[in-house]
């Protein structure tokens, strides 16, 4: 090796050991009647005063008092911000704050909180709340900790939220305010911040929207496990609350309830589940107990025989709703199914012959794509098709919200991409003369700022790409104690949703909380969008199956689209 090549290695390596030594340095250590405060800077931000340290990875101040000019960035009650700060002031712990008594659970809510703790009470180590959205899964699973909390003396319960942070963290912590924190410790994070808590220990955890474990090679699955006890034994691991209304589309994609059903089957952890292939020794227990699951190139498929679905589901559902006491509940909402119906867009002739040269130009990438194997290049081919159909219906979607207004109705509007369709569409509509409310593209838009101008009618539209966990229906009690306007919502995909799980999702961010809200899936009439449209009832369909929920509301659509390819059983309340 040359000396030049040894004289660089030298000086990486003393900068590999200088940035350990950093990440090692010290916390501060506070002086006589001073603290150490925490301080949720936002990234990229620089603030006098705040100093980051990598020990934590958060900003510190040290000293009596916080200034006014850092008592912004202090963290609030039950985040992650505050437990910190808690935990490096063991001897001076910012008190939390008294109930609020702001919300009234109601009946429906005590009975799921009911029904949790006695799980927890026969020694359960998992309970499943997939109530319909807008049922009130958030007020049942904060009442149900806090029982099972006490009923096993614990001390720390996580929360695990849905994004966007900014309205979904606001929205427990408010919650956990208002019904009181049970003398628990509690701590909201999202999903994208479970490696910041994978090293403390927790009695009880509420994974929201827990369909964001159906993947078990992801890193966020690795990191779940190591913090749920995926793999423990029964009475080791914590108690953990499962709340979605959206399970999955297969069996095959509810690996996070392995633990409930290796429990009920009365079998070991180690029967379910598998450190390095998590997701086939989910699905070989699975076939054991009688799933019909097939075996390919690709790993293991469910079926495709429509009466071993039905029947696949219904196994699987009795696993938790059959033992005593139950490890699962679903109620439907009081108001029923969500309303759906196709909108047909007819092309101009410019639009046509734009829209089948995109399409002559996907199939060739695709076929290409297809001889070589190359995967990425198919996907990034589907993506940019995708994207550039939608920008040529983004006319006929902003026509049809402008009349939805003039109509006094208010508007939200679900989109998969932001340059192709969220910008442009509420570029033109704000052309239009229309105030638009926009929750999409990170850090962008201030989530909940934007949220609240829709609920309270300052903007009639909303142009939103997130699927869960925040609420735009009418009538919404806010947080400040005001109403939101109460203008019928309707909805509208510009894009149909490959997942049934995100447009089952979508529909229940306005049709919740007893209020109807009809929705309409956008397509170019007599093209390929017509079987994507087809493709989402199915899997709404089968995303609603999962917990035996009514989809008969989706009859209507299916005929409008003449989904007679659709299995009966899928599709007709009690079949399945």
């Amino acid at each position: 090796m040359s000396s030049s090549r040894r004289s660089s290695s030298r000086r990486r390596g003393t900068s590999r050991r200088g940035s350990t030594k950093q990440a090692q340095r010290p916390l501060p250590t506070a002086g006589p009647g001073e603290r150490i405060w925490v301080l949720d800077v936002p990234y990229g931000t620089q603030v006098d005063g705040a100093t980051w340290h990598p020990a934590v990875r958060t900003h510190l101040y040290v000293g009596r008092t916080l200034p006014a000019h850092l008592a912004a960035y202090a963290p609030g009650p039950y985040t992650l911000g505050r437990f910190v700060e808690n935990s490096l002031n063991p001897d001076d712990p910012t008190p939390n704050p008294e109930p609020t008594e702001a919300l009234e659970p109601r009946q429906i809510q005590f009975e799921a909180a009911d029904a949790i703790a006695e799980r927890a009470a026969a020694g359960g180590r998992q309970f499943l709340l997939a109530d319909e959205p807008g049922v009130g899964k958030t007020i049942s699973a904060v009442l149900g900790a806090t029982a099972v909390g006490d009923l096993r003396g614990a001390q720390r319960v996580l929360v695990v939220a849905d994004r966007p942070a900014a309205i979904t963290i606001g929205h427990w912590c408010r919650t956990i305010t208002a019904l009181g924190d049970g003398g628990l410790d509690w701590v909201v994070i999202t999903w994208d911040r479970l490696e910041k808590v994978k090293d403390h220990t927790w009695a009880v955890i509420i994974a929201d929207e827990a369909h964001a474990l159906r993947r078990t090679t992801t890193k966020r699955w690795k990191l779940w496990a190591r913090i749920s006890g995926h793999g423990k034994a029964h009475d080791k691991a914590p108690f953990v609350i499962a709340t979605t209304a959206t399970p999955g589309h297969t069996p095959l994609e509810l690996p996070y309830l392995a633990p409930s059903y290796a429990q009920v089957l009365d079998e070991p952890m180690k029967e379910w589940t598998s450190a390095t292939q998590p997701g086939a020794a989910f699905a070989t227990a699975l076939e054991r107990h009688g799933v019909a699951v097939e075996h390919g190139r690709y790993g293991a498929t469910w079926t495709t025989d429509p009466a071993r679905r039905a029947a696949d589901l219904k196994l699987v559902r009795g696993w938790l709703t059959d033992t005593g006491p139950p490890a699962m509940l679903h109620r439907a909402a009081p108001w029923g199914p969500v309303p759906i119906s196709g909108m047909p867009v007819t092309l101009t002739p410019t639009e046509r012959a734009a829209y089948e040269a995109e399409w002559g130009e996907f199939c060739r990438e695709m076929d290409i794509a297809r001889r070589g194997r190359n995967v990425a290049k198919g996907r990034a081919a589907l993506l940019r098709f995708r994207q550039k159909a939608g920008l040529i219906r983004v006319d006929s979607t902003v026509d049809w919200i402008v009349q939805q207004v003039q109509a006094e109705r208010q508007v939200a509007c679900s989109v998969e991409f932001v340059g192709t369709a969220a910008d442009p569409i509420a570029d033109r509509l704000r052309d239009a003369g229309l105030e638009v409310a926009t929750i999409y593209g990170r850090d962008r838009f201030d989530a909940e700022a934007e949220r609240l101008k829709f609920q309270t009618g300052q903007a009639k539209v909303c142009v939103f790409t997130t699927v869960a966990s925040i609420s735009l229906h009418a009538g919404e009690t806010l947080a400040d104690g005001r109403q939101a306007s109460t203008e019928p919502r309707v909805g509208v995909f510009h894009q149909a949703r490959f997942s049934g799980i995100a447009g089952r999702q979508v529909t229940g961010r306005t049709h919740r909380d007893h209020q109807v809200s009809p929705w309409h899936i956008a397509f170019a009439e007599g093209t390929v969008e017509e079987q994507v449209g087809k493709v989402m009832v199915e899997r709404i369909a089968a995303a609603s199956d999962t917990v035996g929920s009514d989809t008969s509301g989706l009859t209507d659509l299916a005929e409008l689209l003449g989904a007679d390819w659709l299995p009966p059983a899928a599709l007709v309340e009690g079949d399945a």
